[in-house]
């Protein structure tokens, strides 16, 4: 029983132990470049990581490199040597390394000497039963990257091999392999048993943001910025724990790899090759978080600022579409900015030298400006636009030959939506002369044709009582701001007397307020017993050989 608990105790600290060590190798893979080994090719579809060095961008200037020499994984020392050469130097010791330790390894009892000759620079021997073979010699270079004399540098590497050796044997053991591999079963049960866990609070928070639903018009202001600031932090914690996800998984399959000593340089290797796309893919996926957490920002300090000032979200209609507005360009310019430092994050990562890119970008930029006057002056519109309120997401405007809603605008295009239902892509620099039909409030323009032989004073009378009751109605009167105005008779026409009618309603409701106003007296003019008239036309027939007029006749058409 006491055997028992002294092993589970020594299996415990053993976990430990790997979990540390695995976690410390994972995060200083992105802190430096990763040392060349020393591993016999357990694997031999995986490349050399001697390799590695080559994916990046390489100075031409002859330096001194410093690399690590490694028994299953592990560095035992490291050599320094000119670059150019460090490559065959590092596999004349590798393969030295490895008749070493495959004659350790071999034997079931091995008796194991390390030797140094020579004082200046010493070589050093390991003796394994009755075969000698030199591992090292010492160079100048490994002595003054180190700052070390010549004795101690052997010394250290004498001491390191040999408790190396001893470890890699212990390793293989049979019983070892064992406790190893349920240490495997374990971190992928735990593995398994955390994702399940991250994945119900995935759903739950993937169902949150289904709930908040789709942006609409109609929405007041103070609860459309409230749902993007929701939706904004949700997809931000949806994101986070999506990346934590993968990093559970990428994190137990490295120290599971890393546990035995015959795959260990897999997770060498595995760190080594995603060593470029995990900086990549760190540096976008927070630039992502950074972009959305930014549109949660704008969203709550416009819903701050709006609180503060006593804004009455209902009666400031027309503010409401501004803010809307801006905020959307917040958003857009916030993208550009936050997009293009992550890109030149990214670069910096991966070992660019960012300051020629942005020289070169900068020359790049007057000569792109230059051909791109159009795009800047689309821009400079498109600000002023914005600037003097000339009209916002939400309006209805005519351009031109062009009108419908507006419904996306930013620094380059106005689009509109019109009464067809297509979409309408203008250039700001295109915007000169705009009309918007609800800046602040809109008027309903009628024009009553009544009849010539119908009674004018009474049909006044008729339009007048029918705008005022309209007006007082509990349905129609939150749309009209402010009293009917009966202009009285504005035309002679064709088709009868023109009665002008204006009637001041909230921005974009005069059409539905025109429509009512139309339908309701049509039935008081059939109550009252005045037709409305009805196109028509006199042609007269003149008989030339006939000058009395009395043989005239006429028809009504």
């Amino acid at each position: 029983m006491l055997k028992s608990l002294k092993n589970q105790s020594s299996l415990t600290r053993f976990v430990n132990h790997k979990l540390l060590t695995t976690t410390l190798l994972f995060v200083t893979t992105f802190q430096g470049t990763l040392p060349v080994k020393a591993q016999p090719q357990i694997l031999p579809f995986l490349p050399e990581i001697s390799d590695t060095d080559s994916w990046l961008p390489q100075n031409s200037q002859e330096t001194n490199v410093t690399t690590c020499i490694r028994l299953d994984g592990r560095c035992l020392f490291n050599i320094t040597y000119p670059k150019s050469k460090i490559g065959e130097r590092v596999e004349v010791i590798k393969n030295r390394l490895d008749r070493i330790s495959n004659l350790y390894f071999s034997q079931e009892n091995p008796e194991l000497e390390i030797t140094q000759r020579g004082q200046e620079n010493p070589k050093i021997y390991v003796t394994v039963g009755d075969e000698t073979v030199q591992l090292i010699t010492i160079g100048n270079l490994d002595l003054q990257n180190e700052g070390i004399d010549a004795e101690t540098k052997a010394n250290n590497i004498s001491e390191q091999l040999q408790e190396g050796l001893k470890k890699a044997k212990q390793e293989r053991e049979l019983e070892s392999l064992i406790s190893r591999g349920l240490i495997a079963i374990g971190i992928l049960g735990g593995a398994f048993i955390i994702n399940k866990l991250i994945g119900r609070q995935i759903n739950r928070l993937r169902t949150s943001q289904e709930s908040i639903g789709e942006e609409r018009s109609d929405q007041p202001m103070s609860m459309l910025l409230t749902n993007r600031q929701h939706w904004n932090i949700k997809e931000v914690q949806y994101r986070l724990l999506q990346l934590a996800q993968a990093g559970i998984w990428v994190g137990s399959s490295l120290i599971i790899v890393g546990l035995f000593p015959y795959t260990r340089i897999a997770q060498i290797w595995l760190i080594s090759l995603l060593r470029i796309p995990a900086r990549l893919g760190i540096v976008g996926v927070g630039t992502y978080l950074a972009i959305r957490l930014s549109y949660a920002l704008i969203a709550k300090v416009t819903s701050v600022l709006m609180i503060r000032n006593l804004l009455d979200f209902q009666e400031n209609q027309r503010l409401q579409l501004r803010i809307n507005t801006v905020t959307v360009v917040f958003r857009s310019v916030m993208t550009i900015v936050l997009t293009g430092s992550g890109v030149l994050i990214g670069l910096s990562l991966i070992g660019i030298n960012t300051a020629p890119l942005l020289a070169g970008l900068g020359i790049l930029g007057v000569g792109v400006s230059l051909a791109s006057q159009n795009l800047i002056r689309d821009a400079i519109n498109g600000f002023f636009i914005i600037l003097e309120d000339q009209y916002a997401v939400g309006d209805v405007i005519q351009v031109q030959n062009f009108g419908g809603f507006v419904e996306n605008i930013n620094l380059r295009i106005t689009q509109l939506r019109d009464p067809e239902g297509r979409l309408i892509t203008i250039p700001n620099s295109e915007v000169k002369i705009v009309a918007n039909h609800s800046s602040n409030w809109s008027r309903a323009d009628l024009l009553i044709p009544v009849s010539y032989d119908a009674d004018i004073d009474k049909a006044l009378h008729i339009v007048k009582d029918v705008a005022e009751i309209m007006a007082k109605d509990r349905q129609w009167r939150n749309y009209i701001v402010d009293k009917p105005e009966i202009l009285g008779v504005d035309n002679f026409e064709q088709r009868g007397l023109i009665i002008r009618v204006w009637i001041k309603t909230k921005p974009l409701k005069q059409w539905d307020v025109s429509r009512e106003f139309r339908r309701r007296l049509k039935v008081e003019f059939d109550k009252q017993g005045l037709p409305l008239p009805v196109p028509q036309q006199k042609v007269w027939f003149t008989n030339d050989n006939m000058n009395n007029k009395d043989h005239n006749d006429h028809i009504v058409v």
